[in-house]
């Protein structure tokens, strides 16, 4: 499947970053339309001064000023204009206004040096579009809140310049920026693009945690290191000079240092480090340590090099260290094209060296075969640590259908519906909709996901929506439905709710540019007090090319790799958020041809997930240095001590087990089971979907147990205990399979086992104690084949357990399986529970 040619305009400030960006466009077969460009405004001039075209612009711009509304102060500059002659600042901005002396010091956009920028559109063959900033930041949040935005924003700016571009181009459909670690930035430059149309990329997005070259070794701590983006600016012969400084470390010394050049980005190594930052990204700049200014790129892009000569670099010092070039006399030098030469932009690798490795290294289908290691044992985490009862979880959850109807009614009219029992649902519980922190939508038919989303989406007009999981369980839904949806929120506002929603295309995860966010974050609450312990709910995952936002192209091993390549997704949004450990998950197949097709993607979904997990030993090989090569072997230095660690997480995060477990990394790997729908989306191979990450963990305070011997033929249990501060949280896995003597039954009679085998398993972890009350699950998965009415009690309460029908379901030994439910519970700490620090190994 080929991704559609996108016509682009390419935000630029003068940095190497929007210009890398605008490179790695090119490499994708993108059309760059034209440049845009904001600059600090005269505060002192009136708007009404600035609607006259100033004199530099060529006689087309000037006519097309009459055929729509010019926002005030809007420069066009065609390629023809600045050819060739040496320009003073006084011509570059403001229509004859003199430079500032002090620069704008903008969170959103790069101001110095912005005097140089009108050469960029005879530089590069492109038009430039340029406009001053407006007004200031006034949100300071760290994700943009479009709802309570005012035209006094800073972030406003973009929209009058970008929808005037839209105008003059109206096949623009795209929209390029430079963000590599700046939330703050992408979210704005979203926010601006998805209300405008436009599909925003962003290709260096993470671009520090994603493979290095090749030919480095990937076993190498320090391979992919801070530096490596600016190895890559030097290689793809972009040429960018730092004019501005504002750290301790770098000084006057390091203007107009050449930092896309293996010189100078040891140079700017060197000096952060010898002042002990500890910023992954300060080598890159990215905490406004230094800016830098292009002059000069790949003939593919630069038909002409931008010479500021020696004395035309004037020094402005602002005080605190920091210092910036005022930059005059810059002219075009012409450069030889050479159509010979190749653009050497070089994409990062669809696959980490671990997961590739994982796909590399797969035995042929038929010999897979992997299972938990059998170990049942008491809980040392439970011992002598609470109070005897259980107690509920402080969460709310919903099971939302639409209303029976004797008319035949749309998916849309459906949805409407769903959406505001979902409305009723959290304002009677004192929430916001903002709120709600997952989602899991079930549909009938697949086709309708997009009517679904038009609806479903009017519930989140706010930054970071709920995470969601979409599937398609065909006729498998209630006779009347043609969706459901299952709704998860905190119960108080209290939880310190946060989330992630990249919306741009990259190479680091697929792009969510629907209603929903990559993942939430929320504290656990038991007994209306945190317990310290945050719960990280992620999207489904399918394994689409992030750069592209397409599934790979079909191949002898094009299957196994979407199910290694969703689950890379699923790795790198968890790290992003600090995942520690999951409890359970689930891989979701569309209908197949056979029983054996779905029996051998259940034990491919074993083994990789088991190689996913890997050993403690892996870990320590991946990110943990000798002492010495950290503090004097320069082949192994970052900009601090935790660099390396910060920025190669590994999940799990091995030292929050007890040590008994992780002596025997066998018996910590979590379940996961393969499930059987209808359809996913995109006709994707394969969605995962994991139920619970685990963040917040302190060491040697979780547990997995297994207990396949619960007294109840076929039935096993797995129970992943956290020791939090304020109570211990239990999430527990039930399954049981095809072979027991019940026969088909309706699901309230099988709930009312899963809840005894399930408080059995309780007791089997504390003997000593007793569990008060059992709870019922959140969720099953139910075999239709095998379990009758599963839907007989939640449509009759909005309260019930959720339920996913399923055409059929695996564990990873290939075993077919009636259900699995999972379950949640706590028991809070009394006054009398010891120190977390007590000895659990």
């Amino acid at each position: 499947m080929s991704s559609e040619r996108l016509n682009v305009i390419a935000l630029i400030s003068g940095g190497k970053d929007s210009f890398f960006s605008l490179l790695h466009c090119i490499k994708h077969g993108h059309r760059v339309v034209a440049l845009a460009n904001l600059f600090p405004g005269p505060s002192t001039t009136n708007v009404s001064d600035l609607l006259t075209p100033p004199p530099s612009l060529s006689q087309q711009a000037t006519d097309i000023s009459a055929s729509f509304s010019l926002p005030p102060g809007l420069e066009i500059i065609d390629p023809g204009a600045w050819a060739a002659e040496a320009v003073t600042t006084a011509r570059y901005h403001g229509h004859g206004l003199e430079a500032s002396e002090k620069d704008l010091n903008s969170f959103m956009y790069q101001t110095v040096g912005h005097e140089v920028l009108p050469l960029y559109a005879a530089a590069t063959g492109l038009p430039l579009y340029r406009l001053p900033i407006t007004g200031r930041a006034v949100h300071h949040e760290r994700d943009y809140d479009a709802t309570d935005a005012r035209d006094s924003e800073e972030t406003e700016s973009m929209l009058p310049l970008l929808r005037a571009i839209m105008s003059r181009h109206p096949e623009v459909n795209a929209l390029s920026a430079g963000a590599i670690l700046s939330t703050y930035q992408r979210t704005r430059v979203e926010s601006i693009a998805m209300r405008l149309g436009l599909v925003p990329l962003a290709f260096l997005w993470q671009y520090t945690v994603l493979p290095p070259p090749q030919d480095d070794d990937a076993s190498n701590p320090a391979t992919g290191n801070e530096t490596q983006l600016l190895t890559d600016m030097a290689n793809a012969s972009l040429e960018a000079r730092i004019i501005k400084v504002a750290s301790a470390g770098l000084d006057e010394s390091h203007l107009w240092e050449r930092v896309s050049s293996e010189h100078g980005a040891e140079r700017v190594k060197r000096a952060l480090r010898k002042f002990g930052s500890s910023e992954f990204a300060a080598a890159l700049g990215e905490g406004g340590e230094f800016e830098t200014l292009v002059v000069d790129g790949p003939v593919n892009l630069f038909k002409h090099r931008i010479v500021i000569p020696e004395n035309g670099r004037n020094i402005v010092r602002e005080g605190g260290g920091c210092s910036w070039l005022r930059l005059s006399g810059a002219r075009l030098e012409k450069k030889e094209p050479d159509p010979s030469q190749a653009l050497a932009v070089r994409t990062p690798d669809l696959l980490d060296p671990k997961f590739k490795a994982i796909v590399d290294d797969l035995p042929p289908l038929g010999s897979l075969s992997w299972q938990n290691a059998v170990k049942s044992f008491l809980s040392v985490l439970l011992r002598d640590r609470m109070e005897s009862a259980s107690a509920d979880i402080d969460v709310l959850r919903w099971s939302v259908f639409a209303a029976p109807s004797e008319r035949e009614r749309s998916i849309e009219e459906e949805t409407v519906q769903i959406v505001e029992k979902i409305r009723e649902l959290v304002s009677a519980a004192k929430l916001d909709p903002a709120d709600i922190s997952s989602t899991v939508i079930v549909l009938r038919h697949m086709a309708d996901f997009p009517k679904v989303n038009g609806e479903y989406g009017k519930l989140f007009p706010k930054p970071n929506p709920p995470s969601r999981v979409t599937i398609s369980c065909g006729s498998l839904l209630p006779s009347g439905n043609n969706i459901a949806v299952y709704v998860t929120a905190p119960s108080s506002q209290s939880t310190g709710r946060t989330g992630l929603h990249v919306q741009s295309r990259s190479y680091w995860a697929p792009a969510n540019i629907g209603p929903y966010s990559q993942a939430t974050n929320t504290s656990v609450v038991v007994q209306g007090q945190e317990s310290g312990l945050r719960i990280i709910s992620i999207a489904g995952q399918i394994p689409l090319i992030p750069a592209t936002m397409v599934l790979p192209a079909p191949s002898d091993r094009s299957h196994e790799l979407q199910v290694v390549l969703s689950l890379q997704h699923l790795w790198r949004v968890a790290q992003e958020l600090k995942v520690q450990y999951w409890t359970s998950s689930v891989a979701y197949f569309p209908r197949c041809k056979s029983k054996n097709d779905m029996e051998l993607n259940a034990k491919l979904v074993g083994h990789v997930w088991k190689q996913a997990h890997g050993t403690p030993e892996d870990a320590d090989d991946s990110d943990m240095l000798d002492p010495w090569d950290l503090k004097y072997n320069t082949v192994y230095q970052t900009l601090g001590d935790n660099g390396v660690k910060d920025n190669k997480r590994t999940i799990p995060d091995w030292s929050v087990l007890t040590l008994r477990q992780q002596n025997e990394p066998e018996t910590c790997i979590p379940p996961t089971f393969a499930v059987e729908v209808e359809e996913l989306p995109r006709q994707s191979a394969v969605e995962w979907h994991a139920h619970h990450g685990l963040s917040n963990v302190d060491e040697s305070s979780l547990e997995l147990t297994y207990d396949p011997d619960v007294g109840f033929a076929g039935f096993k249990t797995w129970h992943s205990v956290v020791k939090a501060k304020s109570a211990t949280v239990v999430y527990s896995a039930v399954s049981c399979n095809n072979e027991d003597q019940l026969g088909k039954q309706n699901l309230e009679s099988l709930e009312q086992i899963l809840n005894t085998v399930y408080g059995d398993s309780l007791r089997h972890l504390r003997p000593a104690e007793s569990v008060a009350r059992i709870r019922r699950p959140y969720l099953i998965y139910v075999d239709s084949d095998e379990v009758d009415s599963p839907f007989e009690l939640t449509l009759s309460s909005t309260t019930g357990v959720a339920i996913i029908p399923c055409h059929s379901i695996w564990s990873t030994l290939g075993e077919k399986l009636k259900v699995v439910a999972l379950y949640e519970t706590s028991f809070p700490h009394g006054n009398g529970d010891k120190s977390n620090d007590d000895d659990v190994s």
